[in-house]
């Protein structure tokens, strides 16, 4: 084993004792009495929860598996209209730099409005139904991926333009065969970002908009004081946003495998 290996052998047992740690102080704070257990259910409470929603157990229930699977459902359409988007808007912006001159100033101002503020408005022209929420969605997790891939093409080597211009290459050659290629480090991080947005604003959508999955199942349980199910809801949602994202990065380390040495 390598020094690299060690430590990253190093690293992942201190991330695993500092989630240890964590877990037993929620054990030991809602045990003790702390906190009262009407707002900190015990972590056996919790998973028992957990297992129960997920029909672990084989004994019934299973409505959080339902719920999990609506979600991710919708964060993964959003995030694949949102990328697609992205990516589209992105390269044809980056291309040209007198483009990106005219429309820098008005992704500027778009870009910090959060996706949530929208949902009346959307609401509004779309009604409260599925779409509504996956086009809120999609518009919230659209920006860093746009915002990375003109970042990606316009730091292209001008180089490469003038290798284009002489080898006669259309615009979309250069895109595919120069452009892509070179912003592809920029696109992936922006799409990593915009998986993490797409679950917020789906569970925030869900929970506005009254539509089923995890944001519902976590809105009913905190109005009905059932500590345990609302943070069985939290678990669920920690889990999926690190399998997520730890999936990403596995294709994201297999997409760039070429630009390692």
């Amino acid at each position: 084993m390598n020094g690299h290996d060690e430590r990253q052998g190093l690293e992942r047992l201190g991330a695993l004792g500092v989630l240890l740690a964590l877990v037993a102080l929620w054990w030991v704070a809602s045990n003790a009495g702390w906190v009262s257990r009407v707002f900190l259910p015990t972590p056996q409470a919790t998973f028992a929860s957990l297992r129960e929603g997920l029909n672990l157990s084989g004994e019934g229930g299973g409505e959080l598996l339902a719920f999990t699977g609506a979600t991710v459902g919708r964060m993964v359409q959003g995030w694949l209209l949102a990328s697609l988007a992205g990516v589209l808007l992105g390269a044809a912006i980056g291309v040209s730099p007198p483009v990106r001159a005219w429309v820098q100033p008005t992704l500027e101002f778009v870009r910090p409005l959060p996706a949530s503020a929208l949902l009346p408005l959307a609401i509004s022209i779309f009604g409260l139904n599925p779409g509504m929420v996956l086009f809120v969605v999609a518009f919230g997790a659209m920006w860093p991926v746009l915002l990375a891939t003109v970042h990606g093409f316009a730091a292209v080597e001008p180089r490469l333009a003038e290798v284009a211009r002489c080898l006669q290459m259309s615009r979309a050659a250069y895109v595919w065969k120069m452009g892509l290629p070179n912003a592809m480090p920029d696109i992936l991080a922006g799409m990593r970002l915009a998986l993490t947005i797409a679950l917020i604003v789906a569970v925030v959508g869900e929970m506005i908009a009254s539509q089923s999955g995890l944001g519902q199942a976590i809105l009913l349980a905190a109005r009905a004081f059932r500590a345990s199910e609302l943070f069985a809801g939290i678990v669920l949602l920690g889990l999926i946003g690190f399998a997520s994202n730890a999936l990403l990065a596995q294709a994201e380390r297999r997409l760039l495998r070429w630009q390692q040495p």
